[in-house]
């Protein structure tokens, strides 16, 4: 896929993600759905607003009516959707700095459309075949209100809410201005918790952090779960499709390990579990220890939803998958990444211990990050030209899944383009924390030579 990267479509506001080319996109996308409604939805951007015009605009001219939902968390779109049984578009960059916006497109059953229908898209949009509607056949708009307050009582119908509260816990909740800010503060107190709030006003530039959940935006989270003695804190992006978790001292939860504690509690024997490449090797013990099977596929929501259809219509059982950045699909709850039902359901293993406790058996792995920018079209072919040197002379196993991963039998790197933005993500993990400094660096230092040459 050229336009439809690893979460929808991504690009700076204004610039490469115009009003002019998103209604060309949604009009794309009317033609291929050719349904009589949908839905459009945005985060808290400060762009959002005139690009959830521009799709409804494209959406009418095809002659479809289109419900605008206003600001709500990607899931609770996802969450309309499957509940009217209309597609949707959500207006959002999740993760992205904040000039950046995009689309995710969302099938009538609340799930992102798999890579086969998004090939079908860009093949309208690069044909120019659309679908116009008559003049007196255009789409009118519906107003709806109240989509994020459905969503929040469909997620308390959907967790253990008598264990949360008996449990009795502080959350902090730090939803980064997003989306989230809407929906998670009220949910978590309904499920009988103590709330806190950190950056929990809509604020669409952002002010208090950048909407990544990582590390280097999260210290004020951090703080305050140890001033408060919290026993939680979680962390959205933009649009709230991804929880990241503090545990009770303050102490930045690695992803992976949230996701292989989680794993372990619901794996059975013969199921399987479905990860990006960038997958932990806490992921594989989990799964060994389960008798389960663990699939890999490249980066991103769209092709884990697309790896957990093919494998459930084959029969298979997929309770859990997701990645290491947060997002977490739990399939018989709904197949959508849901920050909100992902921090409950972490709840739900801490009835009677602290976090720190539930993520015990996968401690012991460092893992690091880096992100190599590149210019012109040049610089990033020389990059990439560096990675497949590096990989094919290495004394490593290669998986070229996505990008190029080398795994040692002390740890493993890997360096692959991003889907979202002018950059190559490197990550390493090893037992040993300069061991997994060590792989990154090397990798690191080769791309950076590349892209000086040029």
């Amino acid at each position: 896929m050229e336009l439809f990267g690893s979460s929808g479509v991504r690009g700076v506001a204004n610039e490469d993600l115009t009003p002019e080319f998103l209604v060309r996109v949604a009009t794309a996308v009317g033609t291929v759905w050719g349904v009589k409604e949908a839905a459009v939805a945005r985060d808290t951007r400060t762009t959002g607003r005139p690009l959830a015009d521009a799709a409804a605009s494209g959406l009418a001219s095809a002659g479809i009516d289109v419900h605008r939902l206003g600001i709500v968390p990607t899931p609770g779109v996802q969450a309309y959707a499957a509940r009217e049984g209309i597609p949707a578009l959500m207006i959002t960059a999740s993760h992205n700095p904040p000039q950046y916006n995009g689309m995710k497109v969302i099938g009538e059953d609340g799930v992102e459309l798999p890579v086969a229908d998004l090939e079908r898209i860009e093949s309208v949009l690069r044909t120019e075949q659309f679908a116009r509607a008559r003049w007196n056949e255009i789409g009118v708009e519906k107003r709806v209100e109240g989509a994020h307050r459905a969503y929040v009582e469909e997620l308390l119908d959907s967790v253990d809410r008598t264990r949360i509260a008996e449990a009795d816990l502080t959350v902090a909740i730090d939803p980064g201005h997003g989306a989230g800010s809407l929906t998670s503060p009220d949910f978590f107190r309904r499920l009988g918790c103590r709330v806190l709030t950190l950056n929990a006003q809509p604020d669409g530039t952002f002010p208090g952090r950048d909407p990544e959940p990582v590390p280097e935006n999260l210290g004020e989270l951090s703080r305050l779960v140890r001033t408060s003695d919290a026993d939680l804190g979680i962390a959205h992006d933009g649009d709230a499709d991804r929880a990241i978790f503090f545990d009770e001292r303050g102490e930045y939860v690695e992803g992976d390990a949230a996701l292989a504690a989680l794993a372990a509690a619901e794996l059975n024997a013969g199921d399987t579990i479905v990860s990006a490449v960038t997958a932990s090797r806490r992921l594989s013990e989990a799964a060994a220890a389960a008798d389960a099977t663990l699939a890999l596929t490249p980066v991103g929501s769209t092709n884990i939803v697309t790896a957990i259809r093919d494998l459930r219509s084959e029969g298979a059982s997929v309770p859990i998958a997701g990645e290491g950045n947060g997002g977490i699909f739990f399939p018989d709850y709904r197949l959508a990444r849901d920050g909100a039902y992902i921090g409950a359901r972490f709840l739900e293993l801490m009835a009677g211990q602290p976090a720190s406790a539930v993520l015990a058996a996968f401690d012991g792995y460092y893992n690091v990050r880096r992100a190599i920018e590149y210019g012109e079209g040049s610089e990033r072919e020389a990059i990439m030209a560096a990675i497949e040197q590096r990989a094919t002379r290495a004394d490593a196993t290669l998986d070229t899944t996505d990008g190029y991963r080398l795994d040692y039998d002390d740890g493993w790197v890997l360096a692959r383009p991003s889907g979202t933005e002018p950059l190559v993500r490197v990550y390493a993990e090893a037992r040993e924390r300069e061991r997994a400094e060590e792989l990154a660096a090397g990798m690191e230092r080769a791309l950076e030579a590349a892209g000086a040459q040029v």
